[in-house]
Order: C-alpha cells, then structure tokens, then sequence
C-alpha cells in the first residue's frame, strides 16, 4: 500500500514539473513562431546587404542597423564585460566593507532606473555636450545598463566557490590575487559567461536609451562621433510606420535580432563546453 502511494505521489509531481516547464516555455515559444512567422518573408539577400529604399519603393534593407548595433554594442562591452567582471569580483571577495556597501547600493539602484532615463542621463551628459547624437552616446549608455548586471551575476557566482578552495589556494602559499585569478574565476567561468550573456541579451533588444543618444541613420555612418542606425531603433522605427513594406521589414529585423542573440548564445555555450571537457 505505501509503495503504491509513493509511486503516485511521485508520478503526480513528474507530471506537476512537466506542467510547470510547458508553462514555463509557452509564451517563449509563441514569441519565437510569431517572430518566425511573420518576418520570414521579409529576408531575402539584399535584406541583409541593403540600405533602405526611398519611401514609396519596394525593397530596402537593414544592412546598416545590423553594423550599427554590432558597433555600439561591441563599444559597449569592451567597457562593461572586465569593468563588471573587477566590480563582481571586488563584491564577492572584499565583502563587508565601507567600499563595498557604497558599490552594492550604487548597483542595486541603478539595476532600478529605467532604461528610458539612463537614455536621457547619457542624452545631457554626452549628446548635449557633443551637439549631436552619436555612437558613443549611445555605447555609454547601453553600458551604464550592462554593468550592474555582470556584476551581479559575477559576485552571486564566485560566492558560490568553497571557502576551502580559496584556503586551499592561500595554503600553497599563493598570493590572493593569484588565488582568484587562476582557480576561482576560471572555475566559475561558465557560470560568469552566462551573466556576461545575459547583458548582451538585455542591451541588444534596448530601443529607449538609443532613441536618445545614438538615434538612428538610413545610411552606413562614417564615424562614430555621429548619428548610428541600430536593429532595436530600426525595429520600432518601422512598426510604427503607416507602410506595409515597412511593417513587415520591422518583423524580418526582428527576426534577424533574435538570430543574432540564439547564435551567440549557442556558441559561447558550445566553446565553454569543450573548454570544461578539455579540462576534465
């Protein structure tokens, strides 16, 4: 009889847990076949090598927003990615500080502002001072996002090693800054990359903080210092326009963004795969 009453008490909560993932990736995949469905007739070729057309023309395409964003985002997280790495790893070795409580309540607040106005703090700061919007502004603004949240995810991760590891490492008679460059963090890389992945994902869909600083081009810009055409600019410039070509190109960039973060994602997964089967 008690044997019978834990087969089902482990069947009911088999089923509970896969209810709970189906609902959990439901509106994950209605998002993903609406985007698919409604954008895959827009790529074609010149989609992807083409600036867009004059109003009116059929055609056009979003070769400009794709570099602009792999610009501004690449400006962006070669600031943010060792910057958030140094203040995690300040955070989660250094604790209990008066430094420490002043970082941990800058990062929690500004993981609290609104996108929209670190567009218009980086808008005064930068584009105000400049006369012009540009790419910078834009890259400033989009790491003023980044870095809280590879900090975060940084700190939580390596708090997560053994203390023995670390007294091990000291015990060799390592220095601590060895200790924490050598065996911690290269133990929690994967779990550090996923944090870094997750920024790029977050500022990648950002549109708020670039309509105020990088704005937006319809050609290729010739410096960084002006206007920059970016994918989620492009996107909502589009959807909101009262043109059928245009509306549909808006599904096909949407397409083309959330490509862009699948394929990153899966090769940065795939590398720190083989590097963590390498090791073992």
């Amino acid at each position: 009889m008690k044997s019978n009453f834990r087969k089902t008490k482990d069947l009911s909560l088999k089923v509970l847990y896969i209810m709970g993932v189906l609902i959990a990736i439901a509106p994950l995949v209605s998002v993903l076949w609406t985007v698919v469905r409604e954008g895959y007739g827009a790529l074609t070729p010149t989609f992807f090598t083409n600036t867009p057309a004059p109003v009116g023309e059929v055609g056009g395409g979003i070769a400009h927003a794709i570099i602009g964003s792999f610009v501004v985002v690449g400006l962006a997280s070669i600031v943010a990615i060792p910057w958030g790495i140094i203040l995690g790893i300040a955070r989660s070795e250094f604790p209990k500080t008066i430094t420490d409580n002043i970082l941990g309540f800058a990062i929690d607040l500004f993981m609290s502002i609104p996108t929209l106005l670190i567009g218009l703090f980086a808008y005064g700061l930068i584009v105000m001072r400049m006369r012009t919007f540009s790419a910078w502004s834009g890259a400033f603004a989009l790491m003023l996002i980044m870095v809280p949240l590879i900090t975060k995810t940084t700190e939580e991760m390596l708090k997560q090693v053994p203390l023995t590891v670390r007294e091990a490492g000291l015990a060799l008679g390592l220095p601590r800054w060895k200790v924490i460059l050598r065996i911690i963090l290269p133990g929690s890389i994967g779990a550090v990359s996923s944090g870094v992945l997750l920024a790029l994902a977050r500022i990648s869909g950002e549109t708020a903080p670039l309509l105020f600083t990088a704005f937006g081009m319809r050609t290729f810009s010739q410096s960084l210092s002006e206007p920059i055409a970016t994918l989620p600019v492009q996107i909502y410039t589009y959807s909101i326009s009262p043109y059928d070509e245009w509306r549909s190109q808006s599904w096909g960039a949407a397409l083309v963004l959330v490509m862009l973060a699948l394929v990153v994602n899966g090769v940065t997964r795939a590398l720190i795969g083989s590097r963590t089967r390498g090791k073992k």
